[in-house]
């Protein structure tokens, strides 16, 4: 306010605006700095992939994909106060950790607080807090994010020390704080992530309570990307 009411003011005196009206525009000035400046906050601390929007996904290319869900999911934040999940399936390559990203920075601007992880790495931060007896400060400093984002979960390795903390951070915000998980294994593998059967099913059965499901079926961007680039490198040499 400080550094505009100068401004402002020379505008009101012209267009003849009264006291009221002055104040007003000030004030929703302000209100719209303090937005624009804690979107960028939250933007840093949520440390999503650069330049992934739902302008520049192509929907054209996943027709299984339903458009209105995930514009839905992406425009209305009512699921993260109630706990709920968002679980993205997919073969590697079409556009899971991009759709997550996207839909994380829409939310990020309706005012929610998200943090984008890989699974991997998430798991050695879990693994490490574990071995020094803090792990539920590291879960709780967690709960300050309305989503968090668990990036390819399928890389987790098989082992109990790795999926006994992962399984703590999905009941630790069962119901009550919401995950979006991206996995190219869909449930039926999901034993080669877990060490037994029965953190499987619990592990399932914890984050579908409450969760919308969205599968890609889709060739590889990175693929076609690939193949695209050798038949213009190869019209070149025939040239």
């Amino acid at each position: 306010m400080n550094q505009q009411w100068e401004s402002l003011e020379a505008h009101a005196r012209q267009k003849g605006w009264s006291y009221g009206q002055f104040l007003m525009a000030l004030c929703e000035h302000e209100q719209q700095q303090r937005y624009l400046r804690r979107v960028q906050r939250y933007l840093k601390a949520a440390k999503l992939p650069q330049s992934k929007s739902l302008s520049n996904f192509d929907f054209s290319c996943c027709p299984t994909l339903d458009q209105g869900t995930v514009l839905n999911l992406s425009q209305d934040s009512s699921w993260l106060k109630r706990g709920e999940n968002l679980l993205i399936f997919g073969a590697s390559g079409v556009g899971k950790t991009h759709l997550a990203a996207a839909i994380g920075r829409d939310l990020i601007e309706l005012g929610q607080r998200v943090k984008f992880e890989s699974a991997t790495l998430l798991v050695q931060r879990l693994q490490s807090a574990k071995a020094q007896l803090q792990l539920p400060q590291l879960l709780s400093s967690l709960d300050k994010y309305d989503l968090l984002i668990v990036d390819d979960i399928g890389y987790v390795q098989k082992s109990e020390a790795e999926t006994s903390v992962l399984f703590e951070l999905i009941a630790h915000r069962y119901e009550i704080k919401s995950l979006l998980i991206t996995s190219n294994h869909v449930f039926s593998d999901w034993d080669s992530i877990f060490a037994d059967s029965t953190m499987t099913v619990a592990a399932i059965d914890r984050l579908v309570h409450h969760a919308v499901i969205l599968e890609i079926k889709a060739d590889s961007f990175r693929q076609k990307a690939a193949q695209s680039r050798l038949s213009q490198s190869n019209s070149k040499r025939t040239i």
